[in-house]
């Protein structure tokens, strides 16, 4: 199993703008010393509290800063860019990163950037499914395109000059395009399955009980074999909470105390989900009543939390009844105390990872 980086991050409305995005890159840059294979950041507009508007400028920012990691938007929201627009800025990211860039998309989660957009009341999803197909079109065509859809056409008929190079989309440096990668947040995913038969792979949230991340297993591999492609579980990634300490008392209070940056995060998600109908992605049991979706049951099952000892332990358990998976990516939450959120990455990859990878390496022996 390797170690990722997925921030989705969710900052106390109060804490200054720069604060934030001072922490939330140097907790990449930290992620890349401790040898993290990749990083994701997501994005949206009208969030005061997840305050990242722009995953492309976001990991820009990190060319120079970050020297081994793949780094990847988790996700570019696209029905909210013109296609044009999205093939344009991936390509030069992916030549700024010298190719180590990985293309995370969807549909967009939060309705107040789909109303801002003027979007709440489209079908995103065939939104998303148009400006992905655009793009590599863009990518793949030669100008001065011809692309005609429901929602956007795309052509520089009329103004390309060719021979100057007027009217020209850039390419990716990776070819035919960089890693395309998806988020899942439903069980039984539909969405895993089409993306897997189209040669991507799929990122499963934090956010999700891990009854129904397992189910994503399944889901991969039937897009794999309807695409007729060979599957590898290597290529699916799952999102976690987790919170390292040197003790249990300061792990406890740290994930748990009413301040707890990982208290707020699940507070703010299950306020948004519940408003929008989605308290079923907390849900074991889907017939449960909303109300009896409190924090406390989400936080009981969602954030693992402990000495190395005991995240080891717990990331085998789940790692049991999810599946194998290839990549862990560490949800990155508000750093309330700079020191115990860096100590608590540090003792991921030195302490956890290595006891999970041994333990495993046994079991397989054995078996």
């Amino acid at each position: 199993m390797q170690l990722g980086f997925f921030t989705m991050p969710i900052h106390p409305l109060d804490k200054d703008w720069r604060q934030c995005l001072r922490e939330d890159r140097d907790a990449f840059v930290l992620a890349d010393e401790l040898d993290f294979a990749e990083a994701y950041v997501g994005e949206h507009v009208t969030d005061k509290a997840e305050n990242i508007t722009s995953s492309v400028v976001f990991i820009a920012a990190l060319v120079d800063r970050v020297k081994k990691m793949r780094l990847g938007t988790g996700t570019v929201n696209l029905p909210n860019t013109h296609p044009a627009h999205v093939a344009s800025q991936i390509a030069m990211l992916d030549h700024l990163l010298e190719g180590r860039f990985n293309f995370g998309i969807s549909p967009g989660g939060l309705l107040s950037d789909a109303e801002i957009f003027g979007n709440l009341d489209n079908d995103r999803n065939a939104m998303f499914l148009e400006a992905i197909d655009m793009v590599l079109a863009l990518w793949r065509e030669k100008p001065p395109y011809a692309l005609k859809g429901r929602f956007w056409n795309i052509t520089t008929e009329r103004t390309i000059m060719e021979e100057i190079g007027q009217g020209i989309v850039g390419q990716p440096l990776q070819r035919p395009h960089p890693p395309i990668v998806v988020t899942a947040v439903a069980p039984f995913s539909k969405g895993v399955t089409a993306a897997a038969a189209r040669g991507w792979d799929p990122i499963s949230a934090n956010f999700l009980m891990p009854r129904w991340v397992a189910t994503h297993k399944d889901s991969y591999l039937e897009g794999c074999a309807q695409g007729g492609r060979v599957a590898d579980l290597a290529n699916w990634r799952v999102a976690k909470s987790i919170f390292v300490a040197k003790d249990m008392e300061t792990a406890r209070d740290y994930a748990r105390n009413p301040n707890s940056p990982y208290v707020f995060y699940y507070r703010q998600l299950l306020t948004k989900l519940k408003k929008n109908g989605r308290a079923n992605l907390f849900k074991e049991d889907q017939s449960m009543p909303d109300e009896d979706v409190t924090l406390d049951y989400v936080l009981d099952r969602l954030v693992c939390y402990g000495t190395p000892d005991k995240v080891a332990d717990e990331l085998l358990a789940f790692r049991e009844e999810v599946g194998r998976f290839g990549t862990l990516l560490y949800a990155g939450h508000d750093w309330a105390d700079e020191g115990l959120a860096r100590t608590s990455m540090r003792l991921l990859a030195e302490e956890v990872l290595p006891r999970v990878n041994d333990a495993e390496k046994v079991a397989e022996a054995a078996e």
